[in-house]
């Protein structure tokens, strides 16, 4: 799917060069740049979110597996 994206002078020069450099599309370098950058934006927010998690703890409590393991009173 097609998407229309405007970058800045600065940003288009330097993607211009690095094309003419690699001999590789401007497509192709901005689709590299976006999947690596997903890459990265995934992994933090899917860290932000773990961390942000209330613990929740579905088990036994510890003093009830001591004792029922003969460790506690």
């Amino acid at each position: 799917m097609p998407h229309l994206l405007r970058f800045s002078r600065d940003i288009e020069s330097r993607l211009e060069r690095l094309a003419q450099r690699t001999g590789k599309s401007k497509g192709e370098l901005i689709e590299r740049c976006l999947a690596l950058g997903m890459h990265d934006l995934e992994s933090q927010l899917l860290l932000e979110e773990a961390v942000s998690a209330p613990l929740t703890i579905d088990g036994p409590a510890l003093d009830q597996l001591l004792r029922e393991s003969g460790l506690g009173a």
